[in-house]
Formats: C-alpha cells, sequence, structure tokens
C-alpha cells in the first residue's frame, strides 16, 4: 500500500479544521476527572466498611453488655467471629483484631493503640468482658486495603497500603 501525498493545500485545511477540538479538551480532562472519580470512590468504600465494621461491633457488643457472653465463657476468638458474623461478609475475619477492657469508671479509662511499626501488635489487645456493673471499652480493629496514592489523595495509615479502621463501643454492663 502506497501513501498518498499531501498536497500544501492539504496540510492548511487540516491546520484549519477544530472538528477534533472536543476530543482534544477531553483527553486533556480525562485523566484528572477519572483520577478524582477513583478517590471518591475509594473515600466513600472506607466509610461504608467503618460503618458496617461500627454496627457490627454494637451488635456483637451487646452479648457482653446483657452478660450473654460472660454466661456462655466467650473467647475472644468467638466474640471476633460474632462481629464477623454481623458485617455481612465484608471483612477478612482472621484480620479482625479485637480488644475488651474492663473499668470501674468511665474517668479512669484509657483507650488502647495496638499499631506498632505499621501494623497491628496482637499481643498488646486483651478480652476482658467484665461482670455486671463494669464499664466496658470494646474496640474492634481492621487493616482495610487501599489503593495507591493517587493525586496526593493517599488513606493509608498502617504499613502496606492499609487503612485502619476502628470501631469502639463503650457501655456499663446491666446488672444481670
Amino acid at each position: 500500500m502506497s501513501r498518498p501525498r499531501q498536497t500544501p493545500g492539504r496540510r492548511r485545511a487540516f491546520s484549519r479544521c477544530t472538528r477534533g477540538g472536543a476530543a482534544l479538551e477531553f483527553a486533556l480532562i480525562a485523566t484528572p476527572f477519572l483520577g478524582l472519580l477513583v478517590a471518591i470512590v475509594e473515600t466513600g468504600l472506607v466509610f461504608f466498611a467503618g460503618q458496617v465494621l461500627q454496627a457490627s461491633t454494637a451488635q456483637a457488643a451487646r452479648q457482653i453488655m446483657t452478660g450473654q457472653a460472660q454466661a456462655q465463657g466467650l473467647t475472644a476468638a468467638q466474640f471476633q467471629q460474632a462481629v464477623c458474623n454481623g458485617a455481612g461478609g465484608l471483612f477478612n475475619c482472621a484480620s479482625l483484631s479485637v480488644n475488651v477492657q474492663t473499668f470501674t469508671s468511665f474517668a479512669a479509662m484509657t483507650r488502647l493503640n495496638p499499631v506498632q511499626g505499621g501494623a497491628i501488635n496482637p499481643a498488646l489487645l486483651t478480652f476482658q468482658p467484665g461482670i455486671a456493673g463494669n464499664i466496658e471499652l470494646v474496640q474492634v480493629y481492621y487493616p482495610w486495603p487501599v489503593g495507591p496514592n493517587i493525586f496526593g489523595v493517599n488513606l493509608a495509615n498502617l504499613g502496606g497500603s492499609s487503612s485502619l479502621l476502628i470501631a469502639t463501643s463503650v457501655f456499663r454492663n446491666e446488672p444481670y
């Protein structure tokens, strides 16, 4: 196949043509628009996952508040599974970390930060469901995987491109 020769008149006509202007403008704007769209969707997913984790934590914490966990001798692994069951399959159950602390007053309450070196240290976690009248602090941690840093939007706050989701429930055990 031979290429047709372009005449100088055709070149001038091509340079004055504006029919591809919309395609060129779209090409200039498409990359930032798609990047922003991906960042918005990813941020929405992190907030959605955080809300699901909070709701399932509150639901599972009711077992401690009402004394069911203490009566059944619930272990940390069983409580973790109860949280995971309430999440509707959104989380990898093995990656959930549970911390349950007992306090005698709200003023004495201190929150635990189990993150060391960019990862959750399971040795710092406890499971103490307490007795009737105790104040309980239930915390559930989950490293939610996030995508790469796009246009300066980086949601990762743990090592390995993960964002730490924390669900907390504080209550006084009922007089069971």
